[in-house]
């Protein structure tokens, strides 16, 4: 991995703690929710608080994680919000992480000026031991205030200060007067500037756990469904919605087109599908090469043709399936014919722009793993998972194709691939207008075939 964290692939934007005072709020922080403390005088963290040097001195990456069912976090700053999550649970924590610290930035500014701010993403369940107890997720409250307690104790001092308002001989109450003075020496003057870092509440629907081997739960869709990376007989008697693996394809991509979750790329409003096929038929033929250990070069598109007309017929299914689209595209050839018991079905799909747009490409990279930019953009914990797995060589080749196409315009290449960020409400069946006229195709490459 040390040549990913080199090129800034991974542990990059963490937050660099290294002052004296941040330090020692942090070990507070840190005493008051588990119990623990560092001996480190340097560290990074993420958004959340958690610093992979911490999890490795303690050997326990989840110490701000408990279970992995309730995520803590620590706050020293507000820059804090642009960082990553490292080893999420949950899709949905940064989301709600990142969305708390938007909405009070001005107080958790305030606060953090002066004492660390701890609170935990908290829903109902507090060990997940079967797949069922999933289901019982269905919100996640987020509370929090400084390890001193500023926001209980400005809650108490208004309250004292109402009280000392409405009732008629409050100046005469010494025992009133002096507990509001011995808060406000702690708070400050609540009257003039406020301390209140407000509940909140979020929906939690759909998302993705890497509990049980990785699961995608979708309940506010038309057909609800689990879909498991893992054998779905593993699961024992769980979730009450369908569930489906990943190698019931049929049935995948029938219920995706049912749910109006996934279109192909070729119809995707703003995107030059040629450029993308052409650089997900690379991708191909980089695993190809590799497979049968021919020398890649520094795999420049030359490099690569020589490849492909080295294997000839040998050519992988789907880099063939995706060469026939090409072809299409480009030079107006025959339209090509892949359903979903193709190995290239989901290499041609995209999600829809809806709200869980980025979830469903999350599934897409499973489905379709040799496409590394989309798993590496969309879904880190499988990539650094698979990158651990490729031969030394496989490893240079992506390393390099992202530090050179991909970390230095982050933004451009999402856009490009994915189209404009969706908003939350955006209706999850939009009305889109192809970009060529398809002719009489069901579905998005003939009629996806599933057992129902």
């Amino acid at each position: 991995m040390r040549r990913l964290i080199e090129k800034g692939l991974m542990f990059g934007n963490l937050i660099e703690v290294t002052s004296p005072a941040l330090i020692d709020r942090y070990k507070r922080a840190m005493q008051h929710l588990c119990g623990r403390e560092t001996a480190l005088t340097d560290f990074h963290i993420d958004i959340s608080g958690y610093s992979p040097e911490i999890g490795a001195e303690l050997g326990d990456d989840l110490y701000l994680n408990p279970n992995g069912a309730n995520r803590q976090f620590i706050l020293l700053t507000t820059a804090q919000k642009t960082a990553p999550l490292l080893n999420a649970k949950f899709s949905t924590s940064r989301g709600i992480i990142r969305q708390f610290i938007d909405t009070n930035e001005a107080q958790l500014f305030a606060l953090t000026a002066r004492d660390a701010v701890a609170g935990e993403l908290q829903n109902s369940v507090y060990e997940l031991s079967t797949p069922a107890k999933l289901l019982d997720i269905r919100r996640i409250t987020v509370e929090a205030d400084t390890i001193g307690g500023h926001v209980a104790d400005a809650g108490k001092l208004a309250a004292l200060i109402n009280r000392f308002r409405q009732e008629p001989d409050g100046w005469r109450d010494d025992l009133l007067i002096a507990k509001m003075i011995s808060l406000a020496q702690k708070t400050g003057d609540v009257t003039r500037v406020p301390v209140h870092l407000p509940k909140m509440v979020f929906e939690q629907p759909n998302f993705w756990t890497s509990h049980f081997g990785g699961l995608y739960v979708f309940r506010d869709v038309a057909a609800p469904a689990v879909i498991s990376a893992q054998p779905r007989e593993t699961l024992g008697a769980g979730p009450v919605l369908p569930v489906f693996d990943l190698s019931l394809r049929n049935q995948i991509a029938d219920w995706l087109e049912r749910n109006q979750l996934a279109e192909p790329i070729v119809q995707a409003r703003g995107m030059d599908a040629a450029a993308v096929i052409r650089q997900k038929m690379d991708f191909i033929l980089v695993e190809a090469a590799d497979r049968l250990n021919l020398d890649i070069g520094d795999a420049r598109r030359t490099e690569l043709r020589k490849i492909a007309h080295t294997l000839g017929g040998d050519l992988p299914a789907e880099f063939q399936a995706l060469a026939a689209l090409l072809r299409w595209i480009e030079a107006g050839g025959t339209w090509p014919r892949i359903t979903s018991e193709h190995p290239a079905y989901f290499y041609t799909l995209r999600a829809r722009p809806h709200k869980d747009r980025d979830l469903v490409n999350m599934l897409l990279s499973e489905l379709a793993p040799m496409d590394v930019r989309q798993m590496f953009i969309v879904h880190k914990e499988l990539f650094y998972a698979s990158y651990a797995r490729w031969s030394d060589r496989k490893r240079h080749y992506v390393a390099e194709f992202l530090a050179r196409e991909y970390a230095v315009d982050k933004q451009g290449a999402r856009l490009a691939l994915f189209g404009p960020e969706p908003g939350m409400d955006d209706d999850p069946r939009p009305n889109l207008k192809p970009a060529r006229d398809l002719g009489p195709v069901a579905g998005p490459w003939g009629k996806a075939r599933g057992r129902r």
